[in-house]
């Protein structure tokens, strides 16, 4: 069959060709013609459902998780940014929802775990959620390739180094290059986190900035003149058997 009348097939028979093809062939078929790429941005379409029902924990999917991701495409997009198995400290795992981390309780240790895919260019949010007790240092932020996943103590290891930035929930201290940056945010008695309190990170690449939401409020900017790295969403967690999801959003929307 020709390119020209491979692009005048039915809908029906589209949703089936393109549920087998990766997602790489499927960016490409969305710039074969106007009509594929209309088909393929509808997030909701049975392509995008059946991809979720593939590679997507039945649990994740019928949790109040992806809550903030309605659509089958914006689900899957999250799934491909979660924790990475394989770049996290040897005392965590992933769940099988494939959204939340779980660090074993082992004493005397800090441990951390970064995204599968890290940013460099362009605006990112994302989610976290911390669904288990803080414990002394409880950090959210951002690091590089190069920051350490693990260390010896209770410490506040994102934000220990010159590669990693981070907000510690517990005494809401920024911290980066084992300093801590001030109080944040620059709020009187402001508020502690409350586990199960979603916080949105905001990772402004072209402004070189990371900004917190809580409660829909904007925060305000945390750290500035970020490096021109790539910079992976990450965590630091000390209780034991606590557990921190991430949900990925996309660009943020403003306003």
């Amino acid at each position: 069959m020709d390119a020209t009348k491979a692009t005048i097939l039915p809908d029906n028979v589209l949703e089936v060709i393109f549920s087998f093809l990766s997602l790489h062939d499927l960016r490409n078929c969305s710039l074969v013609c106007k009509r594929w790429y209309s088909f393929l941005n509808d997030e909701n379409n049975d392509v995008w459902r059946l991809h979720c029902i593939r590679k997507l924990a039945e649990e994740a999917l019928k949790s109040d998780l992806l809550s903030s991701v309605p659509t089958c495409k914006a689900k899957l997009r999250a799934f491909y940014h979660a924790w990475n198995p394989n770049d996290c400290s040897r005392n965590i795992y992933i769940k099988p929802n494939g959204f939340t981390l779980h660090r074993n309780p082992v004493g005397a240790s800090t441990d951390a775990a970064r995204s599968k895919i890290g940013f460099r260019h362009g605006r990112h949010a994302w989610e976290v959620i911390w669904e288990g007790p803080l414990g002394t240092v409880a950090v959210i932020g951002i690091a590089t390739k190069d920051a350490p996943l693990q260390c010896h103590g209770y410490v506040a290891l994102l934000g220990s180094d010159d590669q990693s930035w981070g907000w510690n929930l517990v005494d809401n201290h920024l911290l980066h290059n084992g300093d801590a940056q001030g109080n944040y945010p620059l709020l009187n008695n402001a508020p502690k986190y409350q586990v199960g309190e979603r916080i949105r990170v905001i990772l402004d690449c072209d402004d070189n900035t990371l900004s917190f939401e809580k409660n829909y409020e904007f925060l305000g900017v945390a750290f500035r003149g970020l490096p021109d790295k790539k910079l992976y969403p990450t965590v630091s967690a000390v209780y034991g058997n606590t557990e921190v999801s991430m949900v990925y959003l996309g660009p943020p929307l403003d306003g």
